[in-house]
């Protein structure tokens, strides 16, 4: 879950892909996943689909005890706002989600009112602002 990532956990991140366009999406749920390699595309095994993950650089270490990197993997689930948008999530967001316009590599994003699915306020919309949650 994105509340229980910590930003030291992502400072061997390089980079992100991302398979798909994330302008499109209101959030990403992002995970830390146990994966056998700093790079490349990691396997799947959820419900739903990859969006995107992390690939990490050359100082990154794995565990000494499992040999595998804990690597970001961003996905979503069928139920969530881009393909069932007035099920649940209509409005607010799984705890381990995030706008994926506010990550960067080393840094574990935040929610923000597009993230939660809520308009914002109209003095916010007066002014252009939108602020992170």
């Amino acid at each position: 879950m994105s509340a229980l990532i910590a930003e030291d956990e992502l400072v061997h991140e390089d980079d992100f892909v991302w398979l798909e366009d994330i302008d499109t999406l209101d959030y990403v749920r992002q995970s830390l996943d146990r994966l056998t390699t700093r790079r490349g595309k990691p396997p799947y095994h959820r419900d739903g689909r990859m969006v995107g993950y992390a690939l990490l650089g050359p100082g990154a270490k794995p565990s000494r005890s499992s040999g595998t990197f804990r690597r970001r993997v961003f996905w979503l689930l069928p139920h969530d706002r881009d393909t069932d948008p007035d099920g649940l999530y209509a409005t607010g967001a799984p705890a381990e989600a995030v706008d994926p316009r506010t990550l960067a590599p080393g840094s574990k994003g935040c929610k923000t009112e597009r993230s939660e699915g809520g308009p914002p306020s109209s003095a916010m919309r007066e002014l252009g602002i939108t602020l992170p949650l």
